[in-house]
């Protein structure tokens, strides 16, 4: 990418800090802004799903730092990574904090942008496509529809001790939202399935896990909120994944436009298609 496509932007300066989203997985849905930065920085601390295409775009001298987080896996500390940051900065670099989708979006970039405040250190928030809906729509999967609904709801499905959030509000979500779109959540599908069939929703309703979003590994498993624990299991498909719960996922027969590049026969009425797919 040309110089000139940067001109108008701002700098990275030395000695500060920019929480940076690189988006689901496809480095060409970085922002202008977050390549700028990637162009440079003196230091760029990643998470564990920045795609590696991403981290090409650092300048030859550039130093890599990895700060991934996975449930149940060895890994930093919150309050370490806040402030290696501020050590970093303090210490002249450029740093760039780059998190796989938006830094706001359950990427715990509220936290370290609090730690920057409490320490002086000048930063700046870049934001980007959030799993949630670039994922999905790599899926074939709107998160609206005119026809089928007017509100989304986002939820983790963990919280820091690793289990189920007890303070998510499962009967109003259930009974209030028609599409749920849920990160981290895979493993706890069994839980999460039986609150909001408690909570009014049919086990009939589709359901569908895109694992590795918007990457060349993209999986998509279609199956029902009754059948998802099975489902699941039975497919062998493991996280990343980001959840969808309601009837847009029903068109994804229709929408599916990464499968249509590999030869899918995409399908006028998507409402006609029914059962379990994984592609």
């Amino acid at each position: 990418m040309s110089n000139s496509a940067f001109s108008h932007l701002p700098a990275l300066e030395p000695g500060s800090v920019w929480l940076v989203g690189a988006g689901p997985g496809d480095p060409g849905l970085l922002t202008l802004l977050a390549a700028k930065g990637l162009a440079e920085a003196d230091v760029i601390v990643h998470d564990a799903l920045v795609n590696e295409d991403c981290l090409r775009l650092a300048h030859p001298g550039a130093e890599f730092e990895y700060a991934g987080k996975r449930g149940g896996k060895p890994s930093a500390k919150q309050r370490d990574i806040s402030l290696r940051l501020v050590e970093l900065a303090r210490a002249g670099k450029r740093v760039l904090r780059l998190k796989g989708g938006d830094p706001f979006v359950f990427g715990r970039g509220g936290e370290e942008a609090l730690t920057l405040v409490e320490h002086n250190i000048p930063f700046r928030i870049v934001p980007g496509i959030t799993a949630g809906i670039g994922g999905l729509a790599y899926a074939g999967i709107p998160v609206t529809h005119r026809e089928i609904n007017h509100a989304v709801t986002f939820l983790t499905g963990h919280d820091s001790s690793g289990i189920v959030p007890d303070r998510i509000d499962w009967e109003a979500i259930g009974k209030g939202s028609p599409v749920i779109v849920m990160y981290m959540a895979m493993k706890h599908i069994a839980q999460i399935s039986a609150n909001l069939i408690a909570a009014g929703r049919s086990p009939s309703e589709p359901v569908a896990f895109v694992c590795n979003a918007a990457t060349g590994a993209q999986q998509v498993l279609e199956t029902t909120l009754g059948q998802a624990t099975e489902a699941v299991t039975a497919s062998g498909l493991e996280p990343p994944a980001v959840v969808v719960v309601g009837e847009v996922v029903r068109l994804r027969a229709s929408l599916d436009w990464v499968g249509a590049l590999a030869g899918r026969r995409l399908q006028p009425d998507p409402f006609r298609q029914s059962g379990q797919v994984l592609a």
